[in-house]
C-alpha cells in the first residue's frame, strides 16, 4: 500500500464516497510528475544546446509547480471545496498536457525529456480519471 493510500485509509472522517484508489493514484502521479519535471528542467539546463530548450525548461518548471500544488491540495480533506478541487485538477491536467507535448518534441534527442513526457502523460491521465470519478 502506498503512503498516499495509507493516509487516506487512516483519515478519521468520512471522505464522502470519493474513489480513494483514484485519489491516491492521482496524488502519487502529481508528486512523481513534479519530481520528473524538476529533474528534466535541470537536465535541460545541463545540455550543450540549452538555448533550444528554453521553452521546455519553462513548461517543466510550470508543470512541476502545478503538480506539487495539486498533490498538496488533494492531500487535504478537512473543509473540502469541490469547485476548487476540480479547478486545480483541470489546471494540472492542462499543464501536464502542455509539458508532455513539449518534452515529447525533444524525446528523440534527450532521454530525460522522454521520461518526463511519460510522467506528464500519466499525471494528466490520473487527473482526468479523478475528475471523472468526482462527477
Amino acid at each position: 500500500m502506498s503512503v498516499a493510500a495509507d493516509m487516506l485509509r487512516t483519515y478519521p472522517k468520512d471522505l464522502g464516497g470519493v474513489d480513494t484508489a483514484k485519489l491516491a493514484a492521482c496524488v502519487e502521479a502529481c508528486f512523481t510528475c513534479a519530481q520528473a519535471c524538476t529533474a528534466c528542467a535541470d537536465a535541460c539546463l545541463s545540455e550543450d544546446m540549452v538555448a533550444e530548450l528554453v521553452k521546455c525548461v519553462r513548461t517543466n518548471l510550470d508543470c512541476a509547480d502545478i503538480c506539487e500544488t495539486t498533490g498538496r491540495v488533494l492531500s487535504r480533506h478537512t473543509g473540502y471545496d469541490a469547485h476548487l478541487t476540480r479547478a486545480v485538477l483541470e489546471a494540472c491536467a492542462t499543464a501536464c498536457k502542455s509539458c508532455g507535448d513539449e518534452c515529447a518534441s525533444h524525446a528523440d534527442m534527450h532521454e530525460h525529456c522522454r521520461t518526463c513526457a511519460d510522467a506528464c502523460r500519466a499525471c494528466e491521465r490520473a487527473c482526468r480519471e479523478l475528475l471523472a470519478a468526482l462527477g
